[in-house]
């Protein structure tokens, strides 16, 4: 079985975790600085007025800042609600929020105004005949509703039990009465959220972990627009304010085949990339040139790429010039903003001593 490792640490004082599947980086939390709403947060807000032509309207939160909520039917100017973060903004914008509050733990997802007892639907039948009604038992008269995460499969019935009652106690402080705006409960920091989304890994946790096995080597890494690809293509990502634009090329392979390669190996390689690096928005990949009836096989590989990735992406399809359009939730701060120095600068040590915790 293919090791999986979670290495908590702290990059300039805040909270940071790396998963490594198979001895490579798959994943990465870091904290951001600075104490604006973060992913996760639960607010009471108060709402402004609808923004023209945005199709949403803008929420006041505690501390002059804002978020933007879109789908705002029926909620008038000044109106007190209970929104959560659902990711972040481009600096100066509004973060977006959501009226579907989810309260996570590592085994459940409680959903307060969607009611209903849902089992995830990796987890078998073997497993859901005794789970569901234990989910039903822990979750009698509650208003909310329950989802049963994969890795509670491989619980035991008290610890289940005992995360749900966790979570509708958390979610009993949550009531729009009051005084607004105000945080009624932070979300997940780095280590937390790690622990609750990587399950089944085997748990590294000490100062230096990161420059220690080779985390901040590979971060200084992402922070870099070249990626090298099997077969020797090479794939660049570049951000910019508008779009995050990637451009392939074959590298020193000049047959007739090459371009096709390259593109394939690219593929199956940006989700991961763009996943490291924070990035989302609409991305616009300019492939290496190959011929027109393989452009299924790419989209192919790069469905099947999206597949194993946590960050929502649609594919929207290929441009009258020739390039492929994703549109991707911005789940997370670049990592660019979050580390703008690279690893050593913003852990406090030099390049030197960096390798010398190595």
């Amino acid at each position: 079985m293919t090791r999986r490792e979670i290495l908590l640490d702290r990059v300039g004082g805040r909270e940071a975790a790396a998963l490594r599947v198979g001895g490579r980086l798959e994943d990465l939390l870091i904290d951001p600085a600075g104490d604006g709403p973060r992913q996760g947060d639960i607010f009471r807000a108060r709402a402004g007025r609808p923004a023209k032509g945005a199709g949403g309207l803008f929420l006041d939160l505690p501390g002059d800042t804002r978020a933007f909520l879109r789908q705002a039917r029926g909620i008038s100017p000044g109106q007190p609600v209970i929104v959560q973060i659902a990711g972040t903004a481009e600096p100066g914008k509004a973060p977006p929020a959501t009226l579907r509050i989810r309260l996570r733990s590592r085994l459940a997802v409680l959903t307060p105004g969607a009611p209903g007892v849902n089992i995830a639907r990796s987890i078998g039948p073997a497993d859901r005949e005794w789970l569901a009604p234990l989910a039903a038992a822990a979750m009698t008269g509650a208003p909310e509703g329950l989802i049963l995460r994969s890795a509670a499969a491989a619980a035991d019935a008290g610890e289940i039990a005992a995360e749900i009652a966790a979570l509708r106690s958390r979610a009993a402080t949550l009531t729009v009465d009051g005084p607004a705006p105000q945080l009624l409960l932070a979300g997940p920091r780095a280590h937390a959220r790690a622990l609750q989304d990587w399950p089944q890994a085997d748990i590294v946790d000490s100062e230096g972990a990161f420059a220690r096995d080779g985390i901040a080597e590979d971060i200084d890494a992402l922070l870099r627009p070249g990626v090298d690809l099997a077969g020797g293509g090479r794939l660049w990502i570049e951000p910019t304010r508008a779009l995050v634009a990637c451009d392939i090329d074959t590298g020193g392979d000049t047959s007739p085949a090459a371009g096709l390669k390259a593109t394939l190996a690219a593929v199956a390689e940006l989700p991961r990339q763009l996943r490291l690096r924070g990035l989302g928005g609409q991305v616009v990949l300019d492939t290496a040139p190959f011929p027109h009836r393989d452009r299924g096989r790419v989209e192919q590989a790069l469905q099947r790429a999206l597949r194993e990735d946590p960050v929502e992406t649609t594919l929207v399809g290929w441009t009258p010039l020739g390039h492929l359009e994703l549109n991707r939730q911005r789940a997370r701060i670049p990592l660019a903003e979050t580390l703008p120095g690279g690893f050593a600068t913003s852990h406090g040590t030099g390049k030197s001593e960096a390798r010398q915790m190595r």
